[in-house]
C-alpha cells in the first residue's frame, strides 16, 4: 500500500513539473497514465535491482562453533536458491550486508514491522530447507537462563605473577569433554551487548573415531528469535591435550554427514588446532612467546600460537574473579583471529572475548572490521589491528 502511494505521489509530482508538455485537455487522461506507467516501470526496475542476490558471494553462511568460536560451513547457496525472492532479499540484507532492521526498512521502503515479520518468515523457511539439522539431541541438555544484556565488567591488571592452571575446556565451546559435563553459554554482540543466542552443551556418550577414543558432545543453539539448531561434535581430552576429533550434521533425508580429523582442510578450517591437530595443551603456564606491551601484544612465533599473558581481576556481575589471561591466535583464510580466555584457578572461563584481524573474512563481509565496528575496542598485535567482535559468558559464573 505504501509503495503504491509513493508511486502515485511521484506520478503527480512529475505531471506537475511537466505540465507544459500537455498538448490538449482532451489528451490529459492518456498523458497522465503514460507518466504513471513510466513511474511504475521505474519502481519495478528499482525493486528488481534490490532483489538481485549475488549468490556467487554466498558460499558459506551457516555459523557454527569451532576452535575459535564462530566458524562457517558450506550449503547456504543451495538453500537460498529454494526460497522466494523476498526471503532471499531480506536474508541477504540482514546477514550478508549486516544492515540493521531500520536500515533495511528504509532501503526497501517498507515499515519496520514488515521487516521484522518478513525476516522471521525467511528464517523459518531457510531452516526448513537447510539440510544440516538433527532430528533429536541425545542426553538431557541443561537449559539455564543467561542475562539478556551482558553485565558490565572491568578487567584490571594484577601486580601478582600469573599462576599455572590446568585448562581442560574444549576451545571455543568452553565445555570439558568428559562424561557427565554440561554447560550453557551466551553470545553477546558488541557494542549493543545484547544476547544474540544461547548454546546448551552436554557430553552424551563415548565414541571411537578412526580408532581414537573420545566423547560425543550434543550442542543446541537457541536464537533470540526462537529458532533452534542442533549439532554434534566429537572431542578428546587426554592428560596433556584437548582437541576436536570431528563434527556431524544430518541432511533433510536423515543422512548423517561426519567430518573428521582425516578430512583435510574441511576439518582444519573449523576445528584444527596445532600441528597435526595435536590440540590445546591443558597444562597452562606462561611461556613468554606472547608478551603484552603498551601498544598491545607482541609475538615472535607463527600466527597459530597461545600463551598466558598476565594476571587480571575480572569484576563481573558484582563478583571479583582472580584470573590469568590466555591469548589464543589462529589463522583462517590468510587472516587471523584472536581469542581471550580469562581463566580462574579451576581452569574455567570467566569471560571469553573474540577479536578479528581488521581484514578477517573480508571477502565475506565486504569491509574491514574497523569500518564495521568503529566503536569497539581495538588491540594491536605485531603492528596489526584486531577489533573486538563479541563476548561469551557461561552459567559457570552464575551457579
Amino acid at each position: 500500500m505504501e509503495d503504491a502511494e509513493d508511486v502515485l505521489q511521484e506520478s503527480f509530482l512529475a505531471a506537475f513539473r511537466q505540465f507544459q508538455s500537455l498538448k490538449s485537455e482532451e489528451s490529459f487522461k492518456s498523458w497522465l497514465l503514460g507518466i504513471a506507467r513510466h513511474k511504475c516501470n521505474d519502481y519495478f526496475r528499482k525493486k528488481a535491482k534490490l532483489l538481485e542476490i549475488p549468490l556467487d558471494e554466498v558460499h558459506e553462511s551457516k555459523l557454527c562453533y569451532g576452535s575459535c568460536g564462530v566458524s562457517e560451513t558450506l550449503t547456504a547457496e543451495e538453500t537460498l536458491s529454494k526460497l522466494g525472492d523476498k526471503e532471499k532479499q531480506i536474508l541477504y540484507l540482514y546477514f550478508w550486508e549486516e544492515l540493521p532492521q531500520s536500515d533495511i526498512a528504509a532501503k526497501l521502503n517498507i515499515p519496520l514491522g514488515t521487516v521484522k515479520s518478513r525476516l522471521h518468515t525467511a528464517k523459518q523457511k531457510f531452516k526448513e530447507h537447510y539440510p544440516h539439522h538433527l532430528n533429536s539431541v541425545k542426553g538431557d541438555l541443561t537449559m539455564k537462563n543467561l542475562p539478556e544484556i551482558l553485565p558490565d565488567y572491568t578487567i584490571t591488571k594484577s601486580s601478582q605473577p600469573p599462576f599455572a592452571v590446568r585448562h581442560e575446556e574444549l576451545p571455543g565451546m568452553l565445555i570439558v569433554p568428559r562424561m557427565g559435563e554440561k554447560l550453557s553459554f551466551g553470545m553477546y554482540d558488541l557494542p549493543e551487548r545484547k544476547l544474540t543466542g544461547t548454546y546448551h552443551l552436554a557430553v552424551t556418550g563415548n565414541v571411537s573415531i578412526h580408532g581414537v577414543r573420545g566423547v560425543e558432545i550434543s550442542s543446541e543453539y537457541l536464537d533470540t528469535d526462537g529458532s533452534k539448531e542442533e549439532n554434534i561434535v566429537f572431542a578428546q581430552l587426554t592428560d596433556s591435550h584437548c582437541r576436536y576429533l570431528g563434527g556431524m550434521s544430518v541432511d533433510k533425508d536423515g543422512l548423517r554427514h561426519i567430518t573428521t580429523f582425516l578430512d583435510g582442510d574441511t576439518f582444519s578450517e573449523a576445528y584444527g588446532i596445532g600441528e597435526n591437530n595435536c590440540g590445546f595443551e591443558v597444562t597452562r603456564r606462561p611461556k613468554g612467546i606472547i608478551t603484552a606491551c603498551d601498544n598491545g601484544l607482541i609475538t615472535n612465533a607463527n600466527d597459530e600460537v597461545s600463551d598466558i599473558v598476565g594476571r587480571y581481576t575480572v569484576m563481573i556481575n558484582g563478583k571479583a574473579y582472580d584470573t590469568v589471561r590466555l591469548i589464543d591466535m589462529q589463522s583462517s583464510r590468510n587472516s587471523c583471529m584472536m581469542c581471550e580466555y580469562y581463566l580462574d584457578k579451576n581452569g574455567r572461563t570467566i569471560l571469553w572475548r573474540r577479536f578479528n584481524q581488521d581484514d578477517w573474512a573480508i571477502e565475506r563481509y565486504g569491509r574491514k572490521w574497523t569500518e564495521a565496528l568503529p566503536d569497539n575496542e581495538k588491540v594491536t598485535i605485531n603492528g596489526k589491528v584486531y577489533v573486538h567482535w563479541y563476548d561469551c559468558i557461561t552459567d559457570y559464573i552464575h551457579c
